[in-house]
């Protein structure tokens, strides 16, 4: 079973990327992009997983979820993985709230490492994949539609609320990636 952990976007953030997302289609560029009711922020991918190791790692959700209290993020940046000049994979980052997230991603990464789960070589980023480019045709037309949301997001950055932390199941199928909430797990309230 492929699984990754993550935090969950409320549906109102999802539709704004959507229309951050339709801004960037207008470059022309070739790119998958993220349908956006499967955004989200990952905090780890497990990739594929035995069943019988659900509930242990349910145990360390629950047990980060118990030592982290609700807290709001800000989206305000965005870029591309390797590099702005050669987009790959489109993110929109997380500025405040992002040392919450690392905290986070840190204790979950320790933790599943005592059950086997490789840790990640790299390091952690809080970050949102909006697409992934298939070409890089009409590049500059995208590079410049990253640079104008990225001053939009500095100038009206989008606040959400982090309340919980989800298990997904990930199904890889010819029109992408359908996604399944195994479990969700609250974060303390103050």
């Amino acid at each position: 079973m492929r699984t990754f952990i993550a935090i969950d976007l409320p549906d109102n953030i999802k539709e704004t990327l959507r229309q951050l997302q339709d801004k960037l289609k207008a470059s022309g560029a070739e790119v998958n992009w993220v349908e956006p009711e499967n955004i989200h922020l990952t905090l780890k991918f497990l990739g594929e997983i035995d069943k019988a190791l659900l509930p242990k790692i349910i145990s360390v959700i629950e047990a980060a979820a118990l030592s982290t209290t609700q807290f709001t993020a800000k989206i305000s940046s965005c870029g591309a993985f390797p590099k702005l000049n050669f987009p790959k994979i489109i993110w929109l980052g997380v500025d405040s709230g992002a040392d919450k997230i690392k905290d986070i991603a840190r204790g979950l990464e320790d933790s599943l490492a005592q059950l086997g789960v490789p840790k990640e070589e790299r390091t952690f980023s809080a970050h949102i994949t909006i697409g992934r480019t298939k070409s890089q045709q009409n590049r500059d037309k995208l590079i410049q539609g990253l640079g104008e949301l990225g001053s939009c997001l500095e100038k009206d950055s989008l606040e959400f609320n982090v309340g919980k932390i989800s298990l997904f199941k990930s199904t890889l199928t010819p029109n992408g990636s359908i996604y399944e909430v195994l479990k969700e797990v609250n974060l303390k309230t103050i």
